[in-house]
């Protein structure tokens, strides 16, 4: 499906009420590049699912010949992120950059799901899992298997391996730990200065 068929299709199964904020979950580029308009953000944790580099990337970090890697929402465990609180004027221009954005190949599935509040409100937010079915789910892979792929991937975003190195910087900036990203940072820099 294109993108605008696939928003068709996730726009009724997900039901944001017209006239009304909402809120969007952010775990990886979100986090430090959101790129849409929005009044309040706040850290948040959500249950049951855990950040990942699961999700094989053909065009922002990689190409379909040397794929690279992006992180995905899979399942199991808790993950702390960003929660963005769009105003319901803008709620069309989000949704629309959003699926622009995130659904490029259609490798996640947009959901809505409760979310808990750095002050402790829980609110139902719109965030975006990683489909296990599709062709790009890289599964959990382990460091050294992650490594080489972090390595190698180059899109139209840039290297992965910058990719990774941002999402670490903003973890700590925003004080939430991530200690296996950390350290599949410090591995995957290690193997980069033995390249000759």
């Amino acid at each position: 499906m294109s993108t605008p068929e696939l928003r068709a299709f996730y726009d009724s199964k997900i039901s944001l009420e017209e006239g009304k904020d909402f809120w969007v979950f952010g775990y990886g580029s979100l986090m430090w590049n959101p790129g849409f308009p929005h009044m309040e953000v706040q850290p948040a944790t959500l249950e049951n699912f855990h950040r990942h580099f699961c999700i094989y990337s053909f065009f922002y970090r990689g190409t379909p010949e040397c794929p690279g890697l992006v992180l995905g929402l899979d399942g199991g465990g808790s993950c702390v992120g960003m929660a963005y609180r769009v105003p319901a004027a803008e709620r069309k221009l989000v949704l629309d950059y959003l699926f622009e954005r995130e659904m490029i190949s259609g490798v996640y599935h947009p959901g809505q799901y409760d979310i808990t509040l750095e002050n402790g409100t829980v609110v139902n937010c719109l965030t975006f899992v990683a489909d296990s079915d599709h062709e790009q789910y890289a599964g959990r892979l382990t460091q050294d298997e992650l490594i080489p792929l972090l390595l190698q991937g180059v899109g139209s975003a840039g290297r992965c391996i910058e990719y990774l190195d941002n999402t670490v910087k903003h973890l700590k900036a925003l004080s939430i730990d991530d200690q296996g990203l950390h350290d599949l940072q410090n591995k995957a820099h290690a193997a980069l200065k033995r390249i000759p």
